[in-house]
């Protein structure tokens, strides 16, 4: 992403912590960022469209850190093993994840709004329109690509982890992990919708729950 689009970006969402969505005033953005209101048009081309961008870069950085998380060297337990042969426990990758959205969702109303589908007033709310041509410039192409729902978002988060528990837990029974993964994810978001506000995480129940959905090598003899 370019530097000016980054600074634009940044400035609308700067605006945004003070000010309602509906308030917020393209003229306003660009002066903070320092650029010409027509810069900011050339690069958006509406303030929906500086909204569908500004969801969709909280939507990547909220993927990112799932990314981190999963990079992470694994823990010790007896259900697996890391590249030097200590054995790993999958259930810590899943609980850190559920961490990580909770958190995510505590620090920025637009995760928590992405992860939800509960948008308030004072957020934008761009539609999910996922035509990729409306418009000859470029920079307004990619304005137009839409913003994830929460089922893709959640979906992805799924994925994600699936696909790194595959390599730490070789042989695990395919429909098994996504299960697991899937119970996990489900019940981080419910901390999400349920308990965003309070203090309590997420850790001991999802342990709790994991532990009656393990995953097993099914080759291991």
């Amino acid at each position: 992403m370019s530097t000016a689009r980054e600074t634009l970006l940044d400035a609308a969402l700067s605006a945004l912590a003070g000010l309602p969505w509906s308030r917020v005033r393209m003229v306003d953005v660009a002066s903070a960022a320092g650029v010409s209101r027509q810069t900011l048009y050339n690069e958006f081309g509406s303030k929906d469209g500086l909204a569908r961008a500004l969801v969709r870069r909280e939507a990547d950085v909220y993927l990112r850190g799932v990314d981190r998380v999963l990079a992470e060297r694994p823990q010790a337990s007896p259900t697996g093993s890391d590249a030097g042969g200590t054995p790993i426990d999958p259930t810590d990758r899943l609980v850190h994840i559920a961490e990580w959205t909770v958190g995510a969702a505590r620090s920025s109303a637009l995760v928590r709004a992405l992860l939800t589908g509960c948008w308030s007033e004072r957020l934008p709310t761009p539609s999910r329109r996922t035509t990729a041509a409306v418009s000859p410039v470029p920079a307004q192409r990619r304005a137009d690509a839409g913003v994830p729902g929460p089922a893709e978002l959640l979906a992805a988060v799924r994925d994600r982890a699936c696909a790194a528990l595959e390599k730490e837990v070789p042989g695990a029974d395919p429909v098994e992990l996504w299960r697991f993964c899937e119970t996990a994810v489900r019940l981080g978001l419910s901390y999400v919708v349920a308990r965003a506000g309070t203090a309590e995480g997420p850790s001991a129940h999802i342990r709790a729950v994991l532990a009656v959905v393990p995953v097993r090598p099914t080759g291991r003899s």
